[in-house]
C-alpha cells in the first residue's frame, strides 16, 4: 500500500553548505516517529545524521556509541518531550555532556512540556515547536532550527492566508518507504489487535523497542524479527507497545494469535475479507493466499504473530514483501528461521519504575527488596502490584512470598494477562512433563539449586551419580537433548554451555514437588555441587569455576549446610571469595557456617573453627582490624586448645594475629610473632612450605615498618626467588612480594627501579587478577606515588583520577583504600600548583 502523500522540500528556504559533519538526533524511545522523521528530512536537506534507530548495530556498547556520537557530531538536535526528561532516562547523559562542552544543541519541542519538565538549566535555551503544526510548518522550523534564521529572499506572503506547496527535492534516504509524520492523522486504515488496548502501565523497555525498529528498518524487503522469552517476561507486552507506538508508520496493522498453528490461515482469511481481495467461496486456505499475495505486493504493513510456537508449521505464513513481521514466542528454535532478539528481565531502574508507579507510596528500599526477591520478572511485579494495592503491606508480601511462593504467584490480577505466573508455569510444565520427561527432571534438580546459570557441563560431571535424572546410556546428546525442551516451553533460557531457571519458576516447581521427591532431589542437589568441586581457590585459574559454584552454593546455604560432605566446598568458596576481593560476601557466608556448624557441631568442631576464621580474613578484607583481632584471638585460643600449639591451623592463626597487630600499628608485637612463627614453620613443614615462605615475606614487611629498609628489601628479594621457583611467577604470593619489593626500593630512594618495578607487578596483576581488585588498585596507588617522585605529575594525576572514581564505585567512599587514593591525588594536585582543586577534593571528604 503506497503512501499518498508527496514528499515535502523546503524550497522557499535557502539551502546552506552541506555539513560536513554529522548531526546527532537525540530522543526518548517513545519520541521513535519523531526521530525518524527529523532524521529523514534532514538528511534530504543534505545533512549527514546519525540516529541510533538507523546506523546503531545489535550488539553494540550503547554508552560507547553515544559517546563517539556527541564526539564527532558538530550539533545535536533534541526532540524535547515529557519522555525526554523522565528520570533516569540516558537522553540526561546525552543533553548534559552536549551543554557542558557547549557545542551546538538545537531543542525542538516535539510533545507539550509542562513548566517543571524543563531542568534549569535549560529553561533559558531558545526552542522551536514542532508539535501542533501541519507537515509542511513542522519541517520548515525544523530547518530552521538548525540553520538559524535569514533575511527572507523573497516578499513575505501575506498572513492572512497560508499556502502548503509539494516539493520534491530528493537525496540519498535509508531503506524503506519515507517516515510519515507524527500526527495523529495517519492512523493505519487497517488496524486490528484483536481487541488489545494499550496497556497504561506499560515501563521500560524503550532500549528494546527501538533495537525492534532499528532491526526490521535495516531491510527493504520483509523485515522479520523474533522477540524470544521465557513465560512472563513480558513478549506480547513488548509488541502491543511496538505497534501503538510506531502506529502512524504502517498502513496495516493486524494481530494473529498464532499459538494454535491451525488457526493462523483463518486470521489471514479475514485481512483478506478486510483489504477487499477475499473471495466468498474460495475457502479458508485460499483467501488465506490472498492476503499473502496483497502483502507481498504493498508495502507499509506490520503483522504481529503472537504466542508463534512452531517455526516449522507457521514459517509458511511469513509473508514476502516491504512490510514488516514481529514475532513473540517462548521457542528458541526461530532463530533457525529468522533474526531473533532475547527478551529479559526488567533491568533494577525498571522494576523500581514499574512499582513505584503502580504503588505511589512505596518507599526505595521495600521497592528494591520486592524487585529482588520477585527476580525483576514484569510478570511477578505486575502480580504483587496488583497484591499489595489492594492492601498488603510490603514487609507482609516479603515474608509470605518467602514461605508461600506459589500460592502468592497465584494472585493479583494483571492487566490483559491470561493467566497467573503460577498458572502460566504449571501449564507449562504438566505439558513438558507428558511430552518429555526426562526434561521435567532436569527442571526439578535444578529447582533445588540456586537461580543463576548452571553450566551444562555440571549435568555431565554428575551424570552417573544422579538418583532423580535418568538418563539413556545411548542417547549420546545428552543433556542438550534435555534441556532444549525447557527452552522451548519457557521454562529455563538455555546456552550452548549453561541454562538458567527463574528463581520464581524454581518456587513454583519445588512447591509442586514435596515428601520424599523432594529429599532426593536435595541429594541430588548435594552430588552436584560437590562433584565440581573447582579447586585450589587460592589460585586465580579457578575463580571463574568458583564464580560459577558460589551462587548456587549461596543460594542453598540452609539446607546445604548441615551436609558434611558438602563442608569442605563451602569453605573453599569462603577463600575464593576473600582472595577475589569480596570480603564482604565472604563474611555473610563464613558467618552463616559459623552459626550453623556451632549448633550442629559445636563451638571446637575444626570446621567450626575454620569457619570463624574465614570469618577473621573476611574482616581483614574489609579493613576492619579492630573487629577482626577479638575474633583472631579466640579462634587462635581455641585452636591451641584444641589443635595443639604446633598444628598447622594453630600457626595459621597466629599468624592472623601478628598481621592483625600489624595492621593495627603494633609492628614491634608483629615482627616478634613473626619471627617465632617462621622458626615454628621452618621446623615443622620446611624450608619452601608456602607457609613458611608466608612467614619470611610478613617478615620483610614488618622490617620495613619498622624503618630497616635495606634489611626488609634483602629478605623480600628471598622471598620472591624462592616464591617463583614454588609458586610460580604469577601467583598471587609472587605478586604481592614484587609489589612489597617496589615500595620498599622507593623507600630506599630507588625511584627509577621502583618504577620500573611496580609498572611490571601493576601489568601482571591487570592480567592475574583484574582491574578492580583490590590489590590492583593498591598497585595503581604505589605507581602514581612513584611517578610524583620522579616530578612525572601530570602522569600521576591522569592514572589517579580514574582509580578513585573506581574504587568509590567498586568499594564506596568510606572504604580507607578511597582516602588513600584521594589523599595521593590531593598531593598531587597542590604539587603541580592546582590547589583550588585540591581544596575541593579535602572539602568533600570532610563533609
Amino acid at each position: 500500500m503506497s503512501d499518498s502523500s508527496e514528499p515535502i522540500s523546503p524550497e522557499a528556504i535557502s539551502p546552506d553548505p552541506i555539513s560536513s559533519e554529522p548531526i546527532f538526533v537525540s530522543h526518548a524511545g517513545p519520541d521513535g516517529q519523531w526521530a525518524e522523521w527529523v532524521a529523514w528530512h534532514l538528511q534530504e536537506a543534505g545533512y549527514e545524521v546519525e540516529l541510533d534507530l538507523w546506523h546503531w548495530r545489535t550488539g553494540d556498547d550503547f554508552v560507547k556509541k553515544m559517546n563517539e556520537a556527541l564526539k564527532r557530531c558538530s550539533a545535536a538536535v533534541a526532540l524535547f518531550s515529557p519522555a525526554y526528561f523522565a528520570p533516569g532516562r540516558y537522553t540526561e547523559d546525552e543533553w548534559t555532556a552536549l551543554v557542558a562542552r557547549r557545542d551546538r544543541f538545537i531543542p525542538v519541542v516535539v510533545e507539550p512540556l509542562q513548566d517543571d519538565h524543563l531542568p534549569a538549566i535549560l529553561t533559558p535555551r531558545r526552542r522551536k515547536h514542532l508539535h501542533g503544526l501541519d507537515e509542511a510548518d513542522a519541517l520548515a522550523a525544523l530547518l530552521e532550527a538548525v540553520r538559524g534564521p535569514a533575511l527572507p529572499t523573497r516578499k513575505p506572503d501575506f498572513p492572512g492566508k497560508r499556502t502548503a506547496k509539494s516539493r520534491s527535492r530528493r537525496h540519498k534516504t535509508p531503506a524503506g518507504p519515507q517516515p510519515r509524520f507524527p500526527s495523529g492523522t495517519s492512523d493505519p486504515a487497517v488496524w486490528d489487535l484483536r481487541q488489545r488496548r494499550r496497556n497504561p502501565h506499560f515501563t521500560g523497555r524503550d532500549i528494546v523497542i527501538e533495537e525492534v525498529r532499528r532491526k526490521l528498518l535495516a531491510e527493504r524487503q520483509a523485515a522479520v524479527q523474533a522477540l524470544n522469552g521465557t513465560g512472563g517476561i513480558g513478549k506480547t507486552q513488548v509488541a502491543l507497545e511496538y505497534a501503538y507506538r510506531f502506529a502512524g508508520q504502517y498502513d496495516l496493522v493486524w494481530w494473529v494469535d498464532a499459538e494454535q498453528g491451525e488457526q493462523v490461515p483463518a486470521r489471514y482469511a479475514e485481512l483478506a475479507a478486510r483489504v477487499g481481495v477475499a473471495k466468498p467461496d474460495a475457502g479458508v486456505e485460499v483467501n488465506a493466499r490472498y492476503a499473502m499475495e496483497y502483502l507481498r505486493t504493498h508495502d507499509r504493513w506490520l503483522i504481529v504473530l503472537d504466542n508463534a510456537e512452531d517455526p516449522q508449521q507457521l514459517r509458511a505464513w511469513l509473508p514476502e514483501g516491504q512490510g514488516h513481521v514481529l514475532i513473540t514466542a517462548r521457542n528458541p528454535d526461530w532463530r533457525k528461521v529468522v533474526p531473533r532478539l532475547q527478551l529479559g528481565v526488567f533491568s533494577r531502574a525498571e522494576s523500581l519504575d514499574y512499582l513505584t508507579a503502580q504503588l505511589p507510596t512505596l518507599n526505595p528500599e521495600h521497592a528494591d527488596a520486592l524487585a529482588d526477591a520477585l527476580g525483576d520478572l514484569p510478570l511477578a511485579l505486575a502480580q504483587a502490584a496488583g497484591v499489595m494495592s489492594e492492601g498488603m503491606p510490603p514487609e507482609q508480601y516479603l515474608r509470605v512470598l518467602e514461605t508461600h511462593t506459589a500460592k502468592l504467584l497465584d494472585r493479583g490480577e494483571v492487566y490483559d494477562y491470561p493467566a497467573s505466573l503460577a498458572a502460566t508455569v504449571t501449564i507449562a510444565t504438566d505439558r513438558l512433563d507428558a511430552e518429555h520427561p526426562e526434561a521435567t527432571a532436569v527442571l526439578r534438580l535444578a529447582a533445588f539449586l540456586g537461580p543463576e546459570r548452571i553450566p551444562t557441563a555440571w549435568l555431565v560431571a554428575g551424570r552417573a551419580e544422579l538418583a532423580t535424572v535418568s538418563v539413556d546410556p545411548d542417547d549420546f546428546l545428552w543433556p542438550q537433548s534435555a534441556l532444549n525442551p525447557l527452552a522451548r516451553y519457557g521454562l529455563a533460557v538455555v546456552a550452548p554451555d549453561a541454562f538458567q531457571v527463574h528463581r520464581l519458576t524454581q518456587a513454583v516447581v519445588r512447591d509442586r514437588t514435596g515428601g520424599e521427591a523432594a529429599d532426593a532431589l536435595r541429594d541430588d542437589a548435594a552430588v552436584l555441587l560437590t562433584a565440581v568441586h573447582p579447586g585450589d581457590p587460592e589460585l586465580p585459574e579457578t575463580w571463574p569455576g568458583w564464580t560459577s559454584l558460589t551462587p548456587h552454593l549461596m543460594a542453598t546455604l540452609r539446607p546445604m549446610s548441615a551436609r558434611a560432605e558438602l563442608r569442605p566446598t563451602l569453605l573453599g568458596a569462603a577463600v575464593y571469595l576473600v582472595r577475589s576481593a569480596q570480603p564482604q560476601v565472604a563474611r555473610n557466608l563464613a558467618t552463616t557456617l559459623l552459626e550453623a556448624w556451632t549448633a550442629s557441631l559445636g563451638e571446637d568442631h575444626p570446621d567450626t573453627l575454620r569457619a570463624a576464621h574465614m570469618v577473621t580474613w573476611a574482616l581483614d578484607g574489609m579493613w576492619t582490624y579492630e573487629k577482626a583481632l577479638p575474633l583472631v584471638q579466640d579462634v587462635l585460643e581455641r585452636r591451641r586448645r584444641v589443635l595443639g600449639d604446633d598444628d598447622p591451623e594453630t600457626l595459621s592463626s597466629a599468624h592472623d594475629l601478628a598481621v592483625t597487630l600489624g595492621n593495627l600499628g603494633r609492628f614491634a608485637e608483629a615482627h616478634v610473632m613473626y619471627e617465632d612463627l617462621l622458626a615454628r614453620r621452618t621446623a615443622i613443614l620446611g624450608d619452601d612450605h608456602p607457609d613458611t615462605l608466608q612467614s619470611a615475606y610478613a617478615i620483610g614487611v614488618a622490617l620495613g615498618k619498622l624503618g630497616r629498609f635495606d634489611e626488609g628489601h634483602r629478605t623480600l628479594t628471598n622471598v620472591l626467588e624462592r616464591r617463583r621457583k614454588v609458586l610460580g611467577d604469577d601467583h598471587p604470593h609472587t605478586l604481592r612480594a614484587i609489589h612489597s619489593i617496589a615500595l620498599a626500593l622507593s623507600r630506599l630512594g630507588q625511584h627509577k627501579e621502583a618504577h620500573r618495578t611496580v609498572t611490571d607487578v601493576l601489568k601482571r596483576r591487570r592480567r592475574v587478577l583484574g582491574d578492580d581488585h583490590h590489590d590492583t588498585f593498591i598497585s595503581v596507588r604505589l605507581l602514581a606515588a612513584t611517578l610524583n617522585l620522579l616530578g612525572r605529575l601530570s602522569e600521576a594525576e591522569h592514572l589517579l583520577r580514574p582509580t578513585r572514581l573506581r574504587v568509590r564505585e567498586i568499594l564506596g567512599a568510606d572504604h580507607p583504600l578511597y582516602d588513600l587514593i584521594t589523599d595521593e591525588l590531593v598531593e598531587t594536585l597542590t604539587a603541580q600548583g592546582k590547589t583550588y582543586e585540591a581544596q575541593k577534593l579535602t572539602r568533600k571528604r570532610r563533609h
